[in-house]
């Protein structure tokens, strides 16, 4: 049997039009843009607004966009897999409400979770149904509307989160491309200083959840920060040791977009090149699961067949790893 990889063959995102600026912030909490710019690097994020618009509204249309730019019709795709922390309903997943939107109906969806290392982890669990043989097109769709779950009175936190969905098409490959290795791992006792305490089944909504603000987002930031640096860090190096790839071997890395001091810690350690460092933070902020896809998404046309790739990502859980990838196509042909 020949090996197959799976790769990546098409990319497509979608972000609100609405931005929420620092100085639009700092009416509304104690915050400045100069605070939020030099601890975090965020000077504005995207923000859903209307009714009845939940994380599947952007999902779909990244999904549909994704689709119509690879030549791809609903009927075609076996299986899709939605990644978010911010799911429509408690069920169904949300992967089967995209589904529905998208006109996906020879396939079966289902949802995960792994928080902001979610895109990475759904990543490989899908490739791993291409690399069997038993598939040949699967979607992932990573989508997060944060701003449900942010407390605009927190200015420790709203400063950090945006909304925005991004989805990409896996198809097999018998070529030296596509995904080559993953290096995952978790540390359950994160979940004490990065978590929603209420809305489970520990904990359902009550009148006291509700005054008591337990429904939004809780970061314990410098705790999170350090586990951050250094556990992002090591996974990074930990591939490049492995695959034995010099700083100037590779392409790109493609970091989630939490903090900018995170991201030129690792990138230091690396030893790469900031020119080696897709860097969105500025412009979208914190956008969970979709930060690593609306990377790729943008910077497609400097991405050429074979670059060597490195995702890294660092989530609520504690969740973290890295993706070593070889990228599939010349992104200038896709835009």
């Amino acid at each position: 049997m020949e090996n197959i990889r799976a790769s990546i063959t098409g990319i497509n995102c979608w972000v609100p039009e609405y931005r929420l600026s620092n100085d639009e912030l700092a009416t509304m909490v104690d915050t400045s843009d100069e605070w939020i710019m030099q601890r975090i690097g965020i000077k504005e994020r995207r923000i859903l607004k209307g009714e009845a618009r939940g994380s599947s509204y952007m999902g779909e249309k990244a999904v549909r966009g994704l689709l119509e730019k690879t030549g791809t019709s609903p009927e075609e795709v076996e299986l899709m897999i939605c990644t978010t922390v911010t799911p429509d309903r408690m069920f169904p997943a949300t992967a089967n409400i995209i589904s529905d939107k998208v006109g996906i109906k020879n396939a079966w969806s289902f949802d995960m979770n792994a928080a902001c290392s979610g895109f990475i982890y759904t990543l490989e669990t899908a490739a791993k149904f291409i690399e069997s043989g038993q598939y040949e097109k699967v979607v992932v769709v990573a989508t997060d509307k944060m701003s449900t779950i942010t407390d605009y009175t927190d200015r420790t936190t709203c400063p950090l989160f945006g909304d925005a969905a991004g989805a990409v098409l896996l198809e097999p490959t018998n070529e030296d491309v596509g995904i080559v290795d993953h290096i995952f791992r978790t540390d359950g006792y994160g979940r004490h200083h990065l978590h929603m305490k209420a809305g489970g089944s520990e904990r359902p909504a009550s009148f006291e959840t509700l005054m008591d603000k337990e429904h939004f987002i809780y970061q314990e930031g410098q705790t999170v920060f350090k586990f951050a640096v250094s556990k992002m860090a090591d996974v990074s190096v930990e591939m490049m040791h492995k695959h034995n790839i010099a700083p100037e071997d590779l392409a790109w890395l493609v970091p989630h977009q939490a903090n900018m001091r995170i991201i030129e810690a690792t990138a230091r350690r690396m030893g790469i090149k900031k020119e080696q460092v897709m860097i969105n933070i500025t412009r979208y902020g914190n956008t969970t699961t979709a930060t690593i896809p609306l990377c790729l998404w943008e910077w497609e046309d400097q991405l050429n067949k074979g670059d060597n790739i490195i995702l890294a990502a660092f989530g609520g859980g504690f969740t973290w790893g890295s993706i070593y990838l070889k990228w599939a196509y010349d992104g200038k042909k896709n835009k």
